[in-house]
């Protein structure tokens, strides 16, 4: 008579793995960007001041150059110089600058011994305001 057969219903089993795993893309997606756009709302409205707006008084003075040759001669407006007259001229100039700087340029060959002592005499008189000058290739 009736016989227990699996019957073909006629509707079709649709399988939802695949379409969850799209869903949780685009969730993921509209996460990562309302992330990015609301760090982006935290921030602080600041108005930034131009560069053409700043007060000339502002402005720091020139440095003094002074200058080391390859056999150990300072110079100063490419006038050599002895060691007195380059301390005089530094103390000069940082009396008259009171927020300028001396910069020492010297030449790649002068030995690291000489540097030193010419640099260290500059620091005592100047403090940190001497710097070393370099190359950038």
């Amino acid at each position: 008579m009736f016989s227990k057969s699996k019957s073909n219903s006629g509707i079709p089993e649709v399988n939802l793995v695949p379409m969850m795993d799209v869903i949780m893309t685009i969730l993921t997606f509209f996460i990562i960007v309302a992330m990015t756009l609301s760090d982006q709302q935290r921030t602080l409205n600041v108005n930034l001041p131009n560069a053409k707006s700043t007060p000339s008084s502002a402005r720091t003075p020139e440095s003094l150059v002074v200058g080391l040759n390859a056999q150990g001669q300072t110079a100063i407006r490419e006038k050599l110089v002895s060691e007195t007259e380059l301390a005089q001229q530094i103390q000069s100039y940082l009396a008259k600058s009171p927020q300028g700087s001396v910069l020492l340029k010297a030449d790649r060959t002068v030995s690291y011994q000489q540097l030193a002592k010419v640099l260290g005499s500059m620091q005592q008189i100047g403090g940190e305001r001497v710097s070393l000058a370099i190359e950038s290739n």
